[in-house]
């Protein structure tokens, strides 16, 4: 019996329109920077025309990338509602796969923005398996108090009393076929701004590594410490950071080289140190397991990981012949790709945008026991 289990940040997937840059610059669209706007007024209407007429090509793009995709579970990120959820899947997604996803769950967490992980599911697998859901449990609310977890370097930006989960992390308790699979979704903290002489991810690092942490815990705290190797779980979602990158060395008018190179320490390592779990996209070879292409000019540009499906132990040897995949249609042009990666893009893709979201899907076929 198999299951396909995919993780997707969609890219900000909003109902509410952010008015913020009027007088915030640093908020404020490109686009909008060419015009001269005088009053409020005029930028919110600007504003608004500006997103409404991108949008609609942009959510035909994400729902072509999940329909390639084509799992029977799927876990997203950057979600503004529920509301939002069911608009995108009743106009959009429904056109692309039919009434395919009928479970959906999302819960309220604690970004800024008001961004959630969500999940949906089919009613049963492709080859007929029912899914269905135990229990679902927000842990929202776990404080670096509750856990343990404040120290001397997460205390420069937080309180003792402060959430630790900077979205959430939803865990599922599923059946599915009635083989048991826990899910715990995740969307971490993102890079910020340079500080303290560190760049954006290194001054963000101790913020994202207690939240793996905090997910470890969670887990050791659900099947017991010393047993959770034997248990089906995965952990999905967007976590902001990676243990390896691909350099992209070179401008379009000389071409380009690809460099690999491990990084010295990353959150992640929570959850690979001591096979605690397994990254499965690792099994792709180096320079073909990148689902976002980071670039600042020519001078600073790169591939990585930032989306991830972690097997526990007996899940990744039950499926140990499986490769998952990297759904890659919906990048923009800009996106540079190694050599033999090309894909066909999605109709009306743009240079910079439209495009299906800044991540690409992962997927993979899961084999249950």
């Amino acid at each position: 019996m198999s299951l396909r289990l995919a993780t997707f940040n969609v890219e900000n997937l909003l109902t509410r329109f952010d008015f913020t840059g009027y007088r915030n610059q640093l908020r404020q669209d490109r686009v909008i920077k060419l015009f001269e706007v005088n009053t409020e007024g005029v930028y919110q209407q600007l504003e608004q025309a500006r997103v409404i007429a991108s949008t609609d090509d942009t959510r035909q793009m994400t729902a072509l990338a999940i329909a390639d995709a084509d799992a029977d579970i799927l876990c997203l990120q950057e979600i503004d509602s529920m509301a939002a959820l069911q608009a995108f899947e009743y106009g959009y997604l429904y056109r692309m796969v039919g009434n395919g996803y009928r479970q959906k769950y999302l819960v309220e967490g604690n970004d800024s923005r008001g961004i959630d992980v969500a999940v949906l599911m089919r009613e049963e697998t492709r080859d007929g398996q029912k899914i269905e859901l135990k229990d679902i449990k927000s842990h929202a609310m776990v404080t670096y108090r509750d856990f343990d977890l404040f120290d001397e370097e997460i205390g420069k930006t937080n309180r003792l009393d402060d959430k630790i989960f900077k979205r959430d992390c939803l865990e599922l308790d599923l059946r599915v076929g009635g083989a048991p699979l826990t899910l715990y979704v995740v969307h971490f903290k993102s890079m910020g701004n340079p500080r303290d002489g560190l760049d954006g991810r290194q001054s963000t690092l101790p913020i994202r590594r207690a939240e793996a942490r905090a997910v470890r815990r969670i887990i050791e705290n659900r099947f017991g410490a010393g047993h959770t190797a034997k248990k089906n779980f995965v952990i999905c979602g967007d976590m902001n950071d990676y243990q390896e990158r691909v350099d992209v060395i070179g401008r379009r008018g000389t071409g380009y080289r690809f460099e690999h190179q491990d990084e010295a320490e990353s959150a992640l390592d929570v959850f690979s140190q001591d096979g605690f779990a397994e990254n499965v996209v690792r099994r792709r070879a180096p320079l073909d397991r990148w689902t976002l292409y980071h670039a600042r000019g020519p001078e600073e540009q790169w591939l990585c990981q930032l989306d991830y499906l972690w097997l526990s132990p007996t899940l990744a040897a039950t499926n140990a012949r499986r490769i998952p995949e990297i759904i890659r249609h919906g990048q923009p042009y800009r996106t540079i790709f190694p050599p033999g990666q090309e894909v066909e893009r999605y109709p009306r893709t743009g240079w910079d945008r439209p495009k299906a979201s800044d991540h690409c899907p992962v997927v993979m076929t899961l084999d249950l026991l």
